[in-house]
């Protein structure tokens, strides 16, 4: 297969795995369990106790109609909308709506060397000269020996140095040129300078030192002194036409990394991200680069990992901070290796040939100057030059995080309150404290309300963000059981007070519908539920769901009326409890490391 071919496969079958998929079964499947074996419980007393299974099964079926999370993925996706919405104002276009989530969660960052970390524009620096020259002539005689019109890297960076040292070129008229050729790794060009031809050359310093039949070994020494400091290296040499060739001298050739790429490298260390390097050149330059802005000191060359079993280069380019002479397969590689190591793989990236580590990636990158195929393989596009604009995606991928976080707390929660408390009262009172009607309407007032929750005002996280549902499970649990306690008070309070069943209907209704627009305030910060203002959308959101539902029970629509003092009452109790569980979070949540 060609070069381009393989690339294609490589992007066809390259596909970054879905987390937020499974993280939105693996809820489903354990509030399903609950409700499934409360259902069955309830079932199986209704047939020892006499009750009616015409009464039980009707209820049973809104309870796991009511648990079900559909407004979830919803809210998951409006969260992720106003996410990206938030990004575009930043200069990052979000084109894989998941990656703005995945963003929060990447702990691992690839960065391609050329134009990402450095500036993809050649300088050349403190040139060598050989006996018998000066440094200008170093520049001068490869200034004859490059075009300008090629827009070749080399023969930019000769002419730039050239102008901007102000190095004087006496008359010549160039009678012939020839370009670099990847055969004679040179170019060369015959120049007439006062009616007096000469050869002028520049290329590898290997083929130059051939030509010129140097055999000088400071020669080779200045070579290999100047490649351990991370520069590349071009010889420049000079004769008659026709005539043996003169080394001239060597212009080290350097990519200088960008002004903010330390900072930047910096900065998502801080986040919690661990940043690799990516390069096709030597380990001796790519060392000097990762040096210089601070990547770390583990350079690895990928020929000598490709050599080894798959475990074994799992877990070598886990290990490594930079990977040296790598060709553009070996780029995805790299990632799927990372993420078979359970890590959540971001890879930046500006060409054709990045386009299959792109898309595997689950945050693929592709930067400012990027090529159509690399922008379309990307999931996230930098409009803006430079690497800051990638430390922003993270802080709103971690924000958005955050909100679809206490969405899904919220919810694990109320819904335990919603099965544990019915299943359990009707076990107590023998009836059933609220009707399927008054569900299927706190399913709209609670669940659908507080999708309001993707506007909230969060803080970023200092450290990647992942998904564990056992953890949130356990964190729900423990918050739940107080709502339940709340609830049988509540409860008992209506008891107590000799509210008839139908009133009593309403009551319990009240209070989850309070109850649960308050633990959204609860859960929301993981300090004290006062410590920070949540967004105006929400607040009104929640202020008019309450307002909303004082109303219908009081004037008795789609419900059975209830006197304003006791709507009142079951309102009161709700913020008191909220005020009493939101201690109680602070401690639970340090437990479980949420």
């Amino acid at each position: 297969k060609t070069y381009f071919g393989k690339t294609t496969e490589l992007v066809e079958k390259a596909r970054a795995e879905s987390h937020l998929e499974k993280l939105i079964l693996n809820i489903v499947k354990y509030l399903i369990a609950i409700d499934v074996a409360l259902v069955l419980a309830l079932t199986a007393y209704s047939l020892i106790s006499g009750v009616s299974l015409s009464d039980v099964l009707p209820f049973s079926l809104i309870v796991l109609i009511a648990s079900v999370p559909v407004a979830l993925p919803a809210t998951f996706t409006i969260a992720m909308a106003l996410g990206a919405l938030e990004m575009s104002k930043k200069g990052i276009l979000v084109t894989r709506l998941t990656a703005s989530e995945d963003a929060a969660s990447m702990d691992v960052l690839n960065l391609d060397k050329t134009g990402t970390i450095t500036e993809n524009r050649l300088r050349v620096g403190d040139p060598v000269p050989w006996e018998g020259f000066d440094k200008d002539d170093v520049v001068k005689y490869a200034y004859m020996a490059s075009d300008e019109a090629s827009q070749d890297p080399i023969d930019n960076a000769v002419i730039s140095c050239l102008r901007e040292n102000n190095v004087k070129v006496e008359s010549y008229e160039r009678v012939d040129f020839k370009p670099f050729d990847p055969s004679t790794k040179r170019t060369e060009a015959v120049v007439e300078i006062e009616g007096k031809k000469i050869r002028v050359t520049k290329g590898a310093p290997q083929v130059i030192a051939q030509l010129a039949n140097v055999k000088d070994e400071r020669y080779f020494k200045v070579l290999e002194d100047l490649a351990s400091r991370g520069f590349r290296t071009i010889s420049v040499a000079v004769g008659e036409e026709g005539g043996e060739l003169k080394l001239v001298g060597i212009l080290p050739l350097y990519d200088r990394p960008r002004k903010d790429s330390k900072q930047f490298i910096e900065e998502i260390k801080g986040l919690g991200v661990k940043p690799k390097m990516i390069t096709g050149d030597n380990k001796l330059i790519a060392r000097e680069i990762a040096k210089e802005v601070g990547i770390g000191e583990s350079i690895c060359d990928i020929r000598e990992i490709k050599t080894l079993r798959e475990e074994e280069q799992v877990k070598k380019i886990e290990e490594c901070d930079v990977f040296a002479e790598v060709y553009p397969e070996d780029k995805y590689l790299i990632v799927k290796s990372l993420q078979k190591a359970g890590h959540i793989v971001g890879m930046t990236g500006d060409g054709v040939n990045d386009a299959p580590a792109l898309k595997q990636a689950e945050v693929g990158i592709a930067v400012y100057n990027a090529t159509d195929v690399a922008k379309a393989s990307a999931s996230m596009v930098l409009t803006h030059e430079g690497l800051t604009d990638i430390v922003e995606a993270i802080k709103s991928g971690r924000k958005i995080y955050q909100r679809m976080l206490t969405y899904t707390l919220n919810k694990i929660i109320k819904t335990l309150q919603v099965v544990l408390f019915l299943t359990l009262s009707f076990f107590v009172v023998r009836f059933f404290v609220t009707t399927p009607f008054d569900v299927i309407l706190l399913l709209f007032l609670n669940d659908f309300v507080t999708m309001s929750i993707a506007t909230d005002n969060v803080r970023y996280s200092k450290y990647p963000e992942r998904w564990d549902v056992r953890k949130l499970i356990s964190a729900s649990l423990i918050l739940a059981f107080l709502v339940v306690i709340e609830s049988f008070f509540t409860l008992w309070v209506a008891l107590v007070q000799g509210i008839h069943v139908d009133e009593i209907h309403t009551f319990v209704f009240d209070l989850l519908v309070f109850s649960g627009q308050l633990t959204v305030y609860v859960v929301r910060e993981r300090r004290s539920m006062w410590s920070s203002k949540p967004s105006n959308f929400l607040m009104l959101s929640s202020i008019a769901d309450i307002i909303f539902t004082v109303l219908i029970s009081w004037l008795g629509i789609l419900v059975t009326p209830l006197p304003l003092l006791y709507v009142l009452e079951v309102l009161g109790i709700s913020f008191a409890f909220a005020a009493g569980i939101d201690l109680v979070k602070n401690v639970s949540f340090r437990t479980v490391g949420i």
